[in-house]
């Protein structure tokens, strides 16, 4: 035997079943799906037509909202003021509806769509511009965009008679059992998917967040890619805006408050790195999923709202420890694989 054939690098073949089951995802759904049976052993009603439209409808919002952060997240950066834009672009849409009576539904979401987006890059240009940690900016964008909307709506609500019923119906009506905004939220989680494993810019999202530095050195536009992942997070959180305008009876100056930790915990719990640079939407979506059927859930078993929060911080705990533990168990076996082809 020969001393290169010796010093030939080793690779580990694996089952397709074996990567599969390794996926970040897997415990997440499988943590979702015994959830849901504990629960309807206990409550049979959980699971009933409306009980179950009624998780979809709950998990929707958030799922819109957690893909968006995802997005930020593989980048190594954090948005904290996407429940400020929701409840923005909430109360746009309820002021079109009131203001302009007959307004056309389409123009209401790109008004959302382009509200959302432009709040996004601000964040987004204050981050690569400014090179202050998305954590400190978007803590402030927080409270500048919810003080905006304070100041706009002031004591106004707009209620679901100030909507046409063909808006208000997207969250009622149903195709092949799904709500239709359900559908629009999977439909989010498809096309983001496949852009960020099918396009370049999209798989750079993940090279950035795992190493920013190495990332300029092989010409990865870094800022520009950056304000993107913003950007999209915007116009998505303002998606959400409109559809919760949709889904829920009324929105004024305070709607959306309290929503940023618990997207960032969905994405998170849903196997997203929070050092970024690994995960995947479709996680992100099944973390959202899952801790708004733990709130349903609990609240099912009638256990108090604060062990409700109390769980969904354990979750957030466990999902950063999981992922520290995967990280130094890959860079040992890197290690130990360097000193044996040595």
């Amino acid at each position: 035997m020969t001393v290169a054939t010796r010093n030939a690098p080793r690779t580990e073949r694996t089952s397709p079943l074996s990567g599969f089951l390794r996926r970040r995802e897997i415990p997440v759904a499988a943590a979702l799906i015994v959830l849901v049976l504990v629960t309807y052993a206990a409550n049979p009603l959980f699971l009933s037509q409306q009980g179950v439209k009624d998780l979809m409808l709950n998990a929707t919002i958030m799922i819109i909202l957690a893909v968006g952060q995802a997005m930020v997240i593989f980048t190594r950066n954090v948005d904290l003021s996407v429940g400020s834009i929701l409840g923005l672009v909430a109360f746009l849409t309820g002021t079109l509806f009131a203001d302009a009576p007959g307004i056309p539904i389409p123009v209401v979401f790109l008004a959302g769509l382009a509200l959302g987006a432009l709040l996004g890059a601000i964040n987004g240009l204050l981050v690569t511009v400014a090179h202050v940690p998305a954590l400190v900016i978007t803590l402030g964008t927080l409270y500048v965009y919810r003080g905006i909307n304070n100041a706009w709506a002031g004591g106004t609500q707009y209620f679901a008679g100030d909507r046409p019923d063909e808006f208000g119906a997207l969250a009622v009506d149903t195709v092949l059992g799904f709500p239709i905004i359900t559908l629009l939220a999977i439909a989010v989680v498809v096309i983001v998917g496949i852009y960020l494993a099918g396009a370049r810019s999209g798989r750079d999202l993940y090279a950035i967040g795992s190493d920013p530095e190495a990332s300029r050195v092989f010409g990865i536009p870094v800022a520009r890619r950056v304000m993107t992942a913003f950007v999209v997070n915007g116009l998505l959180a303002g998606l959400a805006g409109v559809l919760y305008a949709a889904r829920f009876n009324s929105v004024g100056a305070t709607t959306g408050t309290g929503m940023e930790l618990d997207v960032v915990a969905a994405a998170v719990v849903g196997g997203v790195a929070i050092f970024g640079g690994s995960g995947s939407v479709a996680g992100a979506a099944i973390g959202a999923v899952l801790l708004t059927t733990i709130t349903s859930a609990l609240t099912a078993l009638r256990v108090d709202k604060f062990w409700q929060q109390a769980v969904v911080g354990i979750l957030i705990i466990a999902a950063i420890l999981v992922d520290r533990i995967a990280s130094v168990r890959t860079a040992r076996k890197l290690r130990l694989t360097e000193a044996r082809d040595v």
